[in-house]
């Protein structure tokens, strides 16, 4: 009997040479790539969870439950739709990924090892939780290590983080977008919980971003309405798709964020093409799935016990002595990614090279900002000591003597002052407002 991975596949290959064929397939030829593929997710989903569980267990600690109940959504956006190359995670181009519900990062260690990044090993996973000093796997996902782009672990910062990499996402793409070159394209992709909803940064965040349209951005909701204390509706109520609708957002719902990969897959697709607004997708899960405290406060930050670890296993077909069971098949399951990422990169390069070509300024100084680097010699910007005053300054007004000129003359600058402009003297000529050009349509004149 051929394995999850090898049947799908198969699946794949005949209906492949049925479509080449111009027709639909028939009904046979489509059950069985419908069966094969459900066997391939519920294999690697049992595999991920039963994973994470022993994960948490060998050091009896960490944060099971949201991993577990997030498995669907993290194949169905990490396997079939975010855009990123594995084997380079500086590729600048690529998606750009945020966990705000930090504590859940074993939910994006075990995708990243999965998916093949090169540093994320098996070993480096079993060091979640331990004393090791050598350890990529801090109990909070880290911007020092490779793939992960934002420090995250106070609930609702990622949440905003995730709307700041949106913003320098559109005003990059709005200064070196050429017609015919797109060479800034990539979405930003942002996993959040309860809790972060209810921060107070989240939601300031979660109004600008559908102020300024920023249709680059999709937040995923892992809905499964349980924090530390218990129920969400101890002390929230309300309507969460209502809130994120009147904020200007897109709202899409995913009911069984458990097992349903291809519904996941296709909001996400939606999302992704969205061409109008930010959108919120509000996904169904149940915090720590197939154990005994599942849909339980206990199921977030505790280990789930050998009984409970082996039995999950069990369940699942796998062996309960076996410990950290990571089959063929599923690493043959995410394979597919590497290559992808591999021809979106080239693809990239080539594009930036004819970008090269035809705007070789322009170019030159995108380069520049993908390097990190100044577009132009900053220190020769700052007012020479003679030009600044001698008498007691305030500071933000010695700070806008300061920053003034650098940032009329600094395209990669940006500045936000919090409707406080004026105060903190940071107003220089020419300067232009970060703006969707549908948010404020001009007053036409009667």
């Amino acid at each position: 009997m051929p394995s999850p991975a090898a049947a799908l596949d198969l699946a794949k290959h005949h209906v492949g040479g049925v479509e080449q064929n111009g027709d639909d397939g028939d009904s046979t030829t489509k059950s069985a790539l419908h069966d094969a593929r459900q066997s391939s997710h519920n294999h690697v989903l049992s595999t991920f969870r039963c994973l994470v569980a022993d994960l948490c267990e060998q050091y009896k600690g960490g944060h099971p439950g949201s991993a577990m109940g997030m498995a669907a959504m993290g194949i169905a956006l990490w396997r079939y739709v975010m855009g990123y190359s594995p084997e380079n995670p500086k590729y600048f181009n690529r998606d750009r990924f945020v966990l705000s519900n930090g504590h859940a990062c074993l939910f994006q260690y075990v995708l990243m090892h999965l998916v093949g990044y090169k540093h994320m090993t098996l070993d480096q996973l079993r060091s979640y939780h331990s004393e090791r000093t050598d350890s990529f796997c801090p109990g909070h996902p880290e911007i020092e290590h490779e793939g992960i782009e934002v420090t995250t672990g106070p609930l609702g910062q990622g949440m905003a983080n995730a709307v700041g990499l949106a913003v320098a996402t559109k005003h990059l793409a709005a200064t070196y977008n050429k017609p015919g070159f797109s060479v800034v394209s990539n979405k930003v992709w942002c996993v959040v919980g309860d809790a972060c909803l209810q921060e107070g940064v989240a939601l300031e965040a979660i109004s600008l971003a559908g102020h300024w349209k920023l249709n680059d951005l999709i937040v995923i909701y892992d809905n499964n309405q349980i924090t530390c204390d218990g129920s969400v509706d101890l002390a929230n109520t309300e309507d969460v798709n209502a809130k994120m609708g009147a904020c200007g957002w897109r709202v899409l719902t995913v009911e069984d964020g458990n097992e349903d990969i291809p519904a996941i897959v296709d909001a996400l697709k939606k999302a992704r093409a969205e061409s109008r607004q930010p959108t919120f997708i509000n996904i169904q899960t149940v915090i720590g799935i197939g154990s005994k405290v599942a849909g339980d406060a206990k199921a977030h930050g505790l280990a789930l016990g050998p009984e409970d670890v082996a039995n999950l296993k069990r369940e699942a077909g796998m062996n309960a002595e076996e410990h950290f069971a990571i089959s063929n098949e599923t690493y043959d399951f995410f394979a597919e990614v590497r290559e992808r990422g591999r021809r979106d990169e080239q693809a990239w390069d080539e594009l930036i090279e004819a970008y090269g070509k035809e705007y070789p300024e322009m170019a030159d100084e995108f380069g520049r900002r993908v390097r990190g680097e100044m577009v132009k010699d900053w220190t020769k910007l700052i007012p020479p000591k003679k030009l600044l005053p001698t008498s007691p300054t305030p500071s933000r007004k010695s700070a806008g003597l300061v920053c003034n000129p650098l940032a009329s003359e600094l395209r990669n600058i940006m500045v936000g002052t919090a409707d406080l402009s004026p105060s903190v003297n940071m107003i220089w000529e020419g300067k232009h407002d970060f703006q969707h050009v549908r948010a404020r349509p001009r007053l036409i004149e009667p």
